[in-house]
């Protein structure tokens, strides 16, 4: 059943003493119905401050785009790299580039150039990734525009590709904070926001063994209504049993954290009038206290409000730089990526169509029909994702997106909800990972010294004797003046202390 699987990335074990919720709508929105919805309202924007009526006509494709693209904005291409920053794909608007050596001579960019280059990393950067290919195609195309390598040109006016890429910035924004967005969400939830009667039995059972707190960097009004929908139902965590208004689930709710700055210096930390919506006057300094509602702060005020150390802060969200990265980075909290894309990634891996697409032969084949065969193979199944492929995947080449879950996410999962069928005391660790020489090297005796001078450099096969007889003889030479320790001793117990976590459960036990 693998709509229930929870993978991990790193070695993590599910026994913390706080679990922080960080249920954005990006968690529970219903794809594409919202993604179509911000897109609209994207291009609305864009034609009210000056861009042609043309683009009205664009529908959303939740097919082309794909999280981690990064967007070139001296070129206006899309681009999906590899971890190093290699080019996998590139896409010219709708056009997809098969030689790109021209503009990118070693087929690679330098991801630090932040001026130039824009990862988009976000589930809400869907809507915004396709309408940059919208964009770019229709000036591209459109007769009334000549094209010029950094952008376009109508008549005597010159508009760059990163000027383009900053009014979908500044309308993505727009739309987000002073738009119709939440108000339009709001008026039809059920349309919008996914609804599932497992969160409640899931909370509850959290609040079991450990505190569990609520993050969001919406404002109280619009948290309280998605909320409040969330949990509408008629009975509370299991059939039977009363109803419970959704606050009573966390032990902290804070709303506006202003993420990822949250993770850094954060903001003054208020409390909200829960019946008027607005922030009560001045810093609040006193204790943690369940009902209350928060208003912005920072992890290292949290942390301290809960007398709580990195290691025992579970961290679930959905943003791989916002939430997960930072998170991880500055204060070491254990971490829970939410990426709702690995329920399709994960049908489309299991597939019976796609069980036998491996090239696999049993005679010797002529190696240009092979290639052609696993390239076209390799076409099938990057489609079968969508037309930028898979999120983690380009053939044989992990993406960066994939890289960053690996690197920054103790767990990763479809969803959250997915903890609901593990026990709270389980075990997660990362299979051992082989370096290449591990795992190919086979393990047979070798006589190093004839094998290669440079076997003089194992430390392991020295002469033990002649070294102690040296020690004793340096130990009489210096009697007068002698530091403390003049060599290590050979450790008689396990060095490591990568498992620590693990010795410490079982005292606890």
């Amino acid at each position: 059943m693998f709509w229930y699987t929870l993978l991990w990335s790193v070695h993590f074990i599910c026994a913390v003493q706080y679990i922080f919720l960080n249920i954005s709508l990006s968690i529970v929105y219903k794809s594409p119905e919202y993604e179509s919805l911000g897109f609209d309202l994207t291009v609305e924007r864009l034609v009210s401050i000056g861009y042609p009526q043309e683009l009205l006509g664009f529908v959303y494709d939740p097919t082309f785009p794909t999280r981690g693209l990064v967007f070139d904005t001296m070129y206006g291409n899309l681009l999906k790299v590899d971890a190093y920053g290699n080019i996998l794909v590139c896409a010219h608007g709708f056009n997809f580039l098969p030689d790109t050596r021209e503009l990118y001579p070693n087929k690679f960019i330098q991801r630090d150039d932040t001026e130039r280059f824009y990862i988009l990393n976000t589930l809400f950067n869907l809507p915004e990734t396709y309408l940059l290919a919208c964009l770019v195609d229709f000036f591209s195309n459109c007769d009334r525009y000549s094209s010029c390598e950094t952008g376009f040109k109508d008549g005597d006016l010159f508009m760059s590709f990163k000027s383009m890429f900053q009014d979908v910035r500044d309308a993505v924004d727009w739309v987000h904070f002073k738009g119709t967005l939440k108000e339009k969400t709001v008026e039809n939830l059920e349309k919008y926001v996914v609804k599932d009667a497992k969160l409640s039995l899931l909370l509850s059972r959290m609040n079991e063994v450990a505190k569990v707190f609520l993050a969001t960097n919406s404002d109280y009004k619009y948290t309280d209504k998605i909320m409040t929908y969330l949990f509408d139902f008629s009975h509370g965590p299991k059939h039977g049993t009363p109803h419970r208004p959704w606050q009573s689930y966390f032990d902290l709710i804070l709303v506006d954290a202003r993420k990822p700055l949250f993770f850094g210096e954060g903001t003054v930390l208020r409390q909200v009038d829960t019946t008027t919506g607005r922030l009560k006057i001045g810093t609040y300094t006193g204790p943690l206290q369940h009902g209350i509602v928060y208003s912005g702060g920072s992890s290292d005020i949290m942390c301290d409000l809960l007398g709580a150390k990195g290691k025992d802060i579970l961290y679930i969200g959905d943003h791989i730089f916002g939430d997960i990265l930072k998170s991880k980075k500055r204060q070491g909290w254990r971490t829970f990526l939410v990426i709702p894309e690995l329920a399709q990634e994960l049908h489309v891996w299991t597939d019976k169509s796609c069980e036998h697409l491996d090239s696999s032969s049993n005679e010797r084949p002529d190696i240009s029909a092979i290639q052609r065969r696993v390239k076209k193979v390799t076409h099938d199944m990057d489609m079968c994702y969508g037309m930028m492929g898979s999120l983690f995947r380009s053939g044989s080449r992990q993406t960066l997106f994939a890289s960053q879950v690996m690197r920054y996410a103790d767990l990763y999962a479809a969803s959250f909800i997915n903890l609901l069928y593990y026990p709270f005391s389980y075990l997660f660790r990362a299979a051992h990972v082989l370096m290449p020489h591990e795992s190919t090297v086979e393990h047979t005796h070798v006589d190093t010294d004839t094998e290669s001078p440079l076997a003089t450099r194992n430390r392991h096969c020295v002469d033990c004797k002649d070294i102690d007889c040296k020690r004793n003889q340096l130990t009489r030479s210096i009697s007068e003046i002698k530091p403390p320790h003049l060599f290590a001793q050979l450790p008689q117990e396990i060095t490591h202390c990568h498992d620590e976590d693990d010795d410490e459960e079982e005292e606890e036990e």
